[in-house]
């Protein structure tokens, strides 16, 4: 089990050099490994933050949300396009920064709505689109991982079965489900039984409170989950992620209206010391 830290807590442009003293501080935290946004930038901006990284002996995965101008799902084809050409690019400055995954909702736009369920056209597409990023990404060695997002961010995946079904229609080895704590927390029934009907398709976790604070503060079954993962021998990324106001387009994005800790920092080191005992501690199967 590798902990991971994703710096969306502090910045959309994880390249900026005054962002070094913070990675450092995360791995003397005992970080493994943090989790960049790929919003901007370039390859060489991501390999030169990658030298950076290794130096300081952090691993890294990425993520990267697609936006109505380059939505995968959209019947324009120039938008369509462009949705390619935009997830080709995070691909490469993913493998650029040394990360073997790339996660996030790839498959749609973020916060864009048809005002209707998702239409058997629209998930066409989608499958259609991640599998040509999954040739691309096979090319480079990343992994692709599809995050289904609640039902006030997204539409066309929600849950974690619908989104391993996607997955197992796109039908390529390097793609798989992102499972993220805050959104079955609003969506799902059952977290034990939506992780085990998902074994196979499981490649990366978020770890994100009901409240998107502190891990561990909040309302998740946090038990009932890493038994879970336990029971399906999950031995990926726990990525810690939590929002606050450094970022003011994040904080108003994820709606973050009020302080939900005190410090960043603070929330980073009780997190990961939250994980730890909690993953140490949990109940084994059966």
């Amino acid at each position: 089990m590798k902990f991971g830290m994703n710096l969306l807590l502090w910045t959309d442009d994880p390249c900026a050099e005054q962002h070094l003293p913070l990675l450092e501080r995360l791995r003397k935290m005992g970080f493994d490994g943090v989790e960049l946004p790929i919003f901007s930038g370039n390859p060489g901006d991501y390999a030169h933050l990658g030298r950076r990284l290794r130096e300081i002996g952090l691993e890294c995965t990425a993520i990267c949300v697609r936006n109505p101008e380059d939505d995968p799902i959209s019947p324009d084809p120039a938008v369509r396009r462009a949705a390619l050409d935009a997830a080709r690019h995070a691909v490469d400055c993913a493998a650029a920064a040394g990360a073997t995954l790339l996660g996030g909702p790839l498959y749609a736009a973020l916060g864009q709505f048809s005002g209707a369920p998702p239409t058997t056209d629209e998930w066409n597409r989608s499958v259609a689109h991640i599998r040509e990023v999954a040739e691309h990404a096979a090319g480079a060695h990343i992994e692709i991982a599809l995050e289904f997002l609640n039902r006030f961010e997204i539409y066309l995946l929600n849950t974690t079965a619908d989104t391993a079904r996607f997955v197992r229609e796109v039908d390529r080895p390097n793609v798989g489900v992102h499972y993220d704590t805050f959104h079955a927390h609003i969506e799902e029934k059952d977290v034990r039984a939506a992780i085990a009907g998902a074994a196979r398709e499981i490649r990366h976790v978020h770890v994100s409170e009901n409240d998107r604070g502190t891990p561990g503060t909040g309302l998740v079954h946090w038990d009932a989950t890493w038994e879970a993962l336990a029971g399906i021998d999950y031995d990926g990324w726990l990525t810690i992620e939590a929002f606050g106001h450094a970022v003011p387009s994040l904080a108003a994005a994820t709606k973050i209206w009020r302080p939900l800790f005190e410090d960043e920092e603070q929330l980073a080191a009780d997190g990961l010391a939250f994980l730890r005992r909690s993953w140490a501690e949990r109940k084994q199967p059966g």
